[in-house]
């Protein structure tokens, strides 16, 4: 199961950004999956889920925005949904020089967390 190497990987990935930033908490988190991206959504919920245990990611909820794939014929510049299975051949002129424009992704869009509390100075530091 791949998709737990990937939840590792995004938790890591969070973790470096946040870490400078003194987050205290992360509440979301974001990614852009491709449809051509061999990602099963539950499975990587349920990893991403195990991932956060003991980080400040923990709770975190995992938002994920599915992205259609779509190819583009070279020669005639017809664009289709590519669908499951992949459909790469032209549906208009039946080329074979499909290039994919989109579905491939996986991606961290955003991220949401709290960050740690600024420090006013105490009437004894001043």
């Amino acid at each position: 199961m791949h998709e737990m190497s990937i939840a590792l990987a995004v938790v890591d990935q969070v973790e470096s950004a946040t870490r400078p930033a003194g987050a205290t908490a992360v509440h979301s988190v974001r990614l852009r999956v491709g449809e051509l991206a061999g990602v099963v959504p539950d499975a990587l919920a349920f990893s991403f889920e195990l991932a956060c245990a003991g980080t400040v990611l923990e709770g975190a909820e995992l938002v994920t925005e599915p992205v259609a794939a779509r190819a583009r014929c070279e020669p005639c510049a017809d664009t289709w949904p590519v669908g499951m299975p992949p459909q790469l051949s032209c549906p208009g002129c039946g080329g074979a020089t499909a290039g994919l424009l989109s579905g491939r992704e996986l991606q961290i869009v955003s991220v949401c967390w709290n960050d740690a509390p600024v420090h006013a100075p105490t009437h004894e530091e001043r």
